[in-house]
């Protein structure tokens, strides 16, 4: 089925559509006492064929499950105090993808794509885990500084 007769089935299975446009001027044009007024066999089968053509309230049956598919994908970015960032994901109950590598800047790429709400807190943890390693790097730095010295005076 295409997109187009999916929405022609839904305009005209729905209150307010096509098709109930063009029974209006029919219920419209004899008002309501007039039809009671008349014979009982020429009301009656009136009634009768009118009650069909009058909009139905509510939903239509059979059109809601079309309208409430949906794909369930659940990814899960998962992120260590060291930057160190991983992504799993999930299609209904069978795994698509698990522990795959992410950079933290794609991470935090992503973040401020969807929502600025999660950019936020993911980037304070990315900066954390930044300074974290910068603190690291200063301190391999000055004990690099200190074994080129011991060396130094080992050869002399």
């Amino acid at each position: 089925m295409t997109v187009d007769s999916a929405t022609q089935e839904r305009e005209e299975t729905t209150p307010g559509g096509p098709s109930d446009t063009s029974d209006m001027p029919e219920s419209a044009s004899a008002p309501s006492g007039a039809e009671d007024a008349g014979t009982p066999s020429a009301s009656g089968t009136d009634d009768q064929q009118a009650e069909p053509a009058k909009p139905q309230r509510g939903r239509p049956k059979g059109s809601g499950a079309r309208k409430t598919r949906s794909v369930e994908l659940t990814l899960t970015v998962t992120g260590t105090a060291d930057g160190e960032w991983q992504a799993e994901l999930k299609h209904g109950s069978k795994w698509v993808a698990r522990g795959l590598s992410i950079p933290a800047a794609a991470v935090s790429r992503a973040a401020k794509e969807l929502h600025d709400e999660l950019s936020g807190p993911i980037d304070e943890v990315i900066n954390a885990a930044r300074e974290q390693q910068q603190a690291r790097v200063a301190q391999l730095e000055a004990e690099l500084q200190q074994a080129k010295q011991a060396l130094a005076e080992l050869e002399s």
